[in-house]
């Protein structure tokens, strides 16, 4: 099953939005600190701000903003912006129907994998933004000041 790396990306911008004092980001800044493409960046600003977790100061000085506090963002809500909630890949093409395994696999499966995404949602809807910016805090790896 292939991932995606959106949902981290986009905490990560988030976290950067939440510990910026409330200064506007702009993507090239934020692609930076991601260490991917400004055009990414973007993308994931796009979902963001249409799920309502984001704002975008237009002008000089312009850029990326939380639209509400960090505090109020869980992790729950940001995977929902971003990600295909389908959580897992199930096969491309039907399995056979006259097989005992085949006719029976999508059915066998489904409650194990409901219970699994259940669990994934309960436990991001316990975190928030702002956990995860004091934890960045809280790990202080580097002295030196942010840099955007």
């Amino acid at each position: 099953m292939p991932t995606s790396t959106r949902f981290a990306v986009a905490v990560h911008i988030l976290t950067a939005l939440a510990v910026s004092d409330g200064k506007p980001m702009r993507s090239e800044d934020l692609a930076y600190s991601a260490n991917t493409s400004a055009v990414v960046i973007r993308g994931l600003l796009s979902r963001l701000i249409d799920a309502g977790l984001t704002r975008s100061q237009l002008g000089a000085g312009g850029g990326a903003l939380l639209a509400k506090a960090a505090e109020n963002i869980r992790l729950l809500d940001v995977y929902e912006a971003v990600e295909d909630t389908e959580l897992f890949s199930l096969h491309r093409t039907p399995p056979c129907e006259n097989c005992a395994v085949g006719g029976n696999i999508l059915e066998a499966m489904q409650p194990v994998l409901a219970r699994a995404r259940t669990a994934l949602e309960t436990e991001l809807a316990k975190s928030s933004v702002a956990d995860i910016a004091a934890e960045v805090a809280r790990l202080g790896k580097f002295s030196v000041p942010l840099v955007w």
